[in-house]
């Protein structure tokens, strides 16, 4: 099992590296001087908990100072999924820093995994669970997708065109994210763990880290599994690696662009979501360009994954 899953990974990689000789390197470092601005709404939850971005910063910092198993963990989920420990780690800092706070200890995290096995968990909406209303008519065009990145994608596609501010059959949807009105049990933008992964993030992801780490696939109808996943650091770290691994291949695939030397950029994209969208988006801009006679534009890092490349040199001096 573990030949084929390695020499699969590498046939990956090999064609990673081909379309990357092609594609233009985004040099590393932030492309503006001075921080975009942070939205009010991290600002608030911060000033909430009465702590500061450079307070929380310094928290997770020590976290990884301090634990060296830590440290091993995310090397080896780096190595696995062809990236460099720096992605991994840039998507943790910005998570704690603009998210929510980290645990002093990793062990907290294991504890907390072990708790959502305690309570049952639903993924629905006032009443419905998702596996019923992925039923509806409005997802016929989903059927066929195996892979659970397409199928997730699309499903998240037909909520955003079909459900997402309209009123359906006299049932009014809410006009929010698929994940927050689906897939989080106790309030809305709730994410957990290492990474801060929300549960719609790892079912996309199922495939691929099964594929590749040879974890067991993540099952829609089983939340509270999803859940534990999503807070065990030994299971976490790999489903973090494989959400960083499709951004990169997206954006060499789709845009053009080699993104895999510059954190700050992956780690925006960790921030944002929807990379292959975001790609042809960055493509269809650049085509514009070239047709105009214009520079191409290059990807560039948000407050977020400006705060990644300014910390790289003492985030890196740890590993």
């Amino acid at each position: 099992m573990k030949k084929t899953i390695l020499v699969t990974l590498g046939l990956t990689l090999a064609t990673a590296m081909f379309a990357a000789e092609a594609a233009t390197m985004v040099p590393p470092g932030n492309s503006h001087v001075e921080q975009p601005n942070i939205p009010g709404a991290s600002s608030r939850r911060t000033q909430a908990t009465n702590t500061t971005f450079q307070a929380k910063y310094r928290k997770v910092y020590a976290l990884l100072q301090h634990d060296a198993g830590l440290r091993g963990k995310i090397e080896q989920a780096a190595a696995t999924y062809g990236i460099d420990p720096m992605h991994i780690v840039g998507a943790i800092v910005g998570e704690h820093t603009y998210n929510v706070d980290a645990y002093d200890r990793l062990q907290t995290y294991y504890v907390k995994a072990i708790s959502y096995l305690s309570s049952k968990l639903f993924f629905a909406y006032e009443g419905e669970d998702i596996t019923d209303f992925v039923q509806r008519p409005q997802f016929q065009e989903c059927v066929g997708k195996s892979d659970s990145y397409e199928l997730w994608e699309c499903r998240e596609q037909v909520w955003n065109l079909s459900f997402r501010g309209k009123t359906v059959g006299g049932e009014s949807f809410p006009d929010d994210r698929f994940g927050a009105t689906f897939f989080q049990p106790y309030y809305a933008g709730q994410t957990f763990g290492l990474g801060q992964l929300n549960p719609l993030t790892a079912l996309q992801m199922s495939d691929l880290v099964h594929q590749v780490s040879g974890l067991p696939k993540l099952d829609v109808g089983d939340p509270n599994a999803v859940y534990k996943t999503i807070m065990d650091p030994d299971l976490t770290l790999d489903y973090v690696a494989a959400t960083i691994r499709k951004s990169i291949d997206a954006y060499q695939s789709i845009a053009g662009f080699d993104i895999s030397g510059n954190p700050g950029i992956t780690s925006t994209l960790y921030n944002v979501g929807n990379p292959e969208q975001r790609a042809h988006a960055l493509k269809a801009e650049n085509d514009r360009r070239r047709a105009a006679g214009e520079p191409e534009k290059l990807p560039e890092e948000n407050y977020y994954g400006w705060l990644v490349n300014d910390k790289l040199p003492e985030l890196n001096a740890l590993f």
